[in-house]
């Protein structure tokens, strides 16, 4: 029986190189599975993963319930679900490979509070885009990267991987690889067309990447990579303009994401199409949005609720 470090190395590499999962993804799961593997190996010295049921996986989350962060907090409910979810894959995969363990649709899940969705409404999407600076470079950077990430949706990781030459300004569209590898094509407004393309035109380099940092030293080597900007300043500088445009919603650059999505169904989108042009692999994760934007519903309690009626 192999080793169940050993296992857990050959999950990761599964996850990497047929699941083709992200860097982080790989991450944390290499973490939720380092902690279950030193309490397995800990409270459990004289077995292996063959051993494993649902009285020891119970024994797994008290201990999951009673465990605490750096800071000295027990960990959050949603967050001990991520170390149960990681479980349950690793122990799908090694079913996969005929290891008998316990079958992982059998542990549960608890429901969790569902956590409020936080979108901007247009008119501080519009507040937020005219923050920056445009008489500077990195202004011009700013403005096209909001309007940018309004226009389609992307991921900040997503966004900072762009080179210039991907950008179809002709067609109002480019492809980019989302998740797991899946691509998609995603479309440009014509007001990011607009400040994408002046952006563009004020750059006087020759740099590969579509947004580039203006701080630092230069270094010219590899078509300018290494000035690429990087999803961490991208997260500073949107949290930046947030509060240069007094908005009173503690934004990030997924707000925007959201704020994406829950302007096309308001407008009347079908949920499959905002599936398609968010890069969601299942419905279901689309369908978050479907509460706040549904006209149906307002409509009936704007017809049947008493407070609407007329004095």
């Amino acid at each position: 029986m192999a080793a169940l470090s050993n296992q857990i190395q050959d999950f990761l590499n599964y996850l990497s190189i047929e699941r083709n999962c992200s860097k982080l993804t790989i991450r944390d799961y290499k973490h939720y599975l380092s902690t279950f593997e030193n309490w397995f190996t800990t409270s459990l010295s004289d077995k292996n993963i063959e051993d494993l049921d649902l009285k020891k996986v119970r024994e797994y989350r008290v201990y999951l319930a009673n465990k605490t962060d750096d800071k000295g907090q027990t960990l959050k409910k949603v967050t001990q679900n991520y170390y149960v979810i990681a479980l349950r894959s690793f122990l799908k995969f090694l079913i996969k490979n005929d290891v008998k363990t316990l079958e992982p649709s059998k542990i549960d899940l608890p429901k969790t509070e569902s956590r409020s969705l936080k979108f901007l409404e247009r008119d501080q999407v519009d507040r937020l885009s005219i923050s920056p600076d445009t008489t500077k470079i990195d202004g011009l950077r700013d403005r096209a990267i909001i309007e940018l990430l309004f226009s389609t949706g992307l991921r900040v990781s997503e966004l900072v991987k762009l080179n210039k030459d991907q950008i179809n300004f002709e067609r109002g569209e480019f492809g980019v690889i989302g998740k797991g590898g899946k691509g998609r094509i995603v479309f440009i407004s014509d007001r990011a067309k607009f400040h994408l393309k002046n952006y563009l035109d004020n750059r006087d380099d020759i740099f590969k990447p579509l947004f580039i940092r203006y701080s630092g030293r230069v270094i010219e080597e590899n078509n300018g990579e290494k000035m690429r900007l990087t999803a961490r300043s991208v997260e500073r500088l949107v949290k930046k303009y947030i509060r240069i445009g007094k908005i009173p919603v503690d934004a990030t650059v997924h707000t925007l994401r959201h704020s994406f999505a829950t302007d096309l169904l308001t407008n009347g989108a079908d949920l499959r199409s905002v599936q398609e042009m968010l890069g969601h692999k299942n419905i279901a994760t689309t369908q978050i949005y479907t509460h706040i934007t549904n006209k149906q519903l307002r409509e009936v309690h704007k017809h049947f609720h008493s407070g609407n009626k007329e004095k």
